[in-house]
C-alpha cells in the first residue's frame, strides 16, 4: 500500500453545524427526505404502473439523422430535460424526459437512457423525441427533486446492448438495481444494494454490475446472469460519522487492463477494488479536494473531478485530475463546483459538467483543453450533472 500523506481527514470534516454550513462541496448528513408512500418498500415491491410503458410522443415517420461526432448530450438535473451541445456553439435544443435526471447512457443505435425521478427515460437521440417512459419497480415514493430525490440516479449499458442497468435510490433506506430489457423497454428484474446507488458500471465482458453506495460506505458487486450479489466496503477514511461524514465513494471506473474498480476520495486517496475477491488497496493522489465524478479512457487515463474544499482553510478547490496508467498526474484548476466528465475520441478534450449535486452548481460545462490547460466555460442546459459524447 502506497504511504498517503494525511492519515485521517475524519476530524476534520465532522465539522460543527455552523461552519459546514459555509463550505462549498461534500456530502454530509441527508437532508430530511421524503418518506416512502403508505405501504412502500424499499426492496423492489412492484408498483401499480410497474408493467406500463408510457409512449409520449409516438415515434416519428420523418427524416431523422444522428447528432454529428463530439456534440454532447447532458442530464439537465435542474429541470425535466436532457440537452444536446454542440462545443463549439453551445446548446442546440432539448428533449424532456421526466423530472431531475441524473445518470445517463448512450446505445449504439442512437438511443438514450435516462435515468430521472420518474422512470428511466428512452429518448431517439436522431430524431430528439422521448419513446417511452419506464417506471421503476422499486417504491421510491413522491416524484421529488433535490440532491436527496428518490429515483435513478447511476444507469449503464451492458456491452450487447440488451440490457440496461439503473441504480434507484429510496429515500431512507437500501435502494435497488433494476434491470430494463431494452428491446421491450420493461423492467425484468430488481435487487437490493446499498444506500443512494451514485454510479453503476459494467464490467467489460459484462458478467457483472458494479452500485457504488454512496451512504453505505460500499459498492455491491451483481452477477449479471443469477443477480446474486457482494459487498465491498470501500472506506478508505473509515465509517465513522455515518450519514454525517464526507467521506464516502461517489463514482467508480473501471479500468480497462484488469477489471479493477477505481474510485477517488478527497484528491488524496484512490482506491482500487479488486471486485473478484473484495480485496481494497490504497494509492496516494495529489489534488486534495473533495472528488466526485471519474471516468477512464481505453489507455488507462483516470479522470477525476474536484467539487472544492470541505475545509478552505487546509484544502484545494475545484479541479479535474487527470491521472495516467502509471499513476502520473496532472491537476486542472476549475471554477465553481463540478459533477462529472466526460472525455472526446481524440483524448485532447474533457467536458466537465457543472451541475454538481449539491449547492453551488452553475448551468454550464467547462470545456478543458487538455494540452494547453486552457479552460472554457459554456453556458449549457439547466444544473447539468450527467454528460456522454457521441462518437
Amino acid at each position: 500500500m502506497t504511504k498517503i500523506r494525511r492519515t485521517s481527514r475524519t476530524a476534520r470534516v465532522l465539522l460543527p453545524a455552523a461552519v459546514a454550513g459555509v463550505l462549498l462541496s461534500g456530502c454530509a448528513r441527508a437532508e430530511p427526505a421524503p418518506a416512502a408512500a403508505s405501504g412502500g418498500t424499499a426492496t423492489g415491491a412492484p408498483s401499480p404502473s410497474a408493467s406500463t410503458v408510457t409512449v409520449t410522443p409516438p415515434p416519428s415517420t420523418g427524416p431523422a439523422s444522428a447528432p454529428k461526432a463530439g456534440t454532447l448530450l447532458v442530464s439537465d438535473f435542474g429541470s425535466d430535460t436532457v440537452t444536446f451541445v454542440d462545443p463549439a456553439r453551445g446548446a442546440t435544443g432539448s428533449v424532456k424526459v421526466g423530472t431531475a435526471p441524473y445518470g445517463l447512457v448512450l446505445g449504439k443505435d442512437g438511443r438514450a437512457w435516462v435515468a430521472t425521478a420518474e422512470g428511466v427515460a428512452v429518448v431517439d437521440t436522431a430524431t430528439r423525441e422521448r419513446l417511452a417512459l419506464v417506471p421503476y419497480r422499486t417504491d421510491t415514493g413522491p416524484v421529488t427533486t433535490g440532491e436527496y430525490r428518490g429515483g435513478g440516479m447511476g444507469i449503464a449499458l451492458s456491452p450487447d446492448g440488451k440490457r440496461v442497468y439503473v441504480g434507484v435510490n429510496v429515500p431512507g433506506g437500501n435502494g435497488t438495481l433494476e434491470v430494463i430489457d431494452t428491446a421491450s423497454a420493461k423492467v425484468v428484474d430488481a435487487v437490493g444494494v446499498g444506500r443512494r446507488p451514485f454510479d453503476v458500471d459494467v464490467s467489460r465482458d459484462g458478467s457483472a454490475v458494479y452500485a457504488t453506495n454512496h451512504d453505505s460506505f460500499d459498492v455491491t458487486v451483481v452477477d449479471a446472469g443469477s443477480l446474486d450479489t457482494r459487498r465491498v466496503e470501500v472506506a478508505p477514511y473509515g465509517t465513522e460519522g455515518g450519514l454525517g461524514s464526507w467521506l464516502k465513494p461517489h463514482y467508480t471506473a473501471v479500468r480497462p487492463s484488469d477489471g479493477k474498480l477505481l474510485l477517488p476520495f478527497e484528491g488524496e486517496r484512490l482506491a482500487v477494488v479488486d471486485p473478484a475477491t473484495g480485496r481494497v488497496s490504497v494509492e496516494e493522489m495529489t489534488a486534495d479536494t473533495h472528488q466526485h465524478g471519474a471516468t477512464v479512457t481505453p489507455d488507462g487515463t483516470l479522470y477525476a473531478v474536484g467539487t472544492g474544499p470541505i475545509d478552505p482553510s487546509e484544502d484545494r478547490g475545484p479541479s479535474l485530475t487527470v491521472r495516467s496508467a502509471a499513476g502520473v498526474e496532472r491537476v486542472y484548476p476549475l471554477d465553481g463546483p463540478h459533477e462529472d466528465v466526460a472525455v472526446s475520441k481524440d483524448g485532447r478534450t474533457a467536458y466537465v459538467t457543472g451541475g454538481f449535486t449539491r449547492d453551488g452548481y452553475w448551468d454550464g460545462i467547462s470545456v478543458v483543453d487538455l494540452d494547453s490547460g486552457e479552460v472554457e466555460r459554456l453556458p449549457a442546459g439547466s444544473r447539468p450533472l450527467g454528460v456522454v459524447v457521441f462518437p
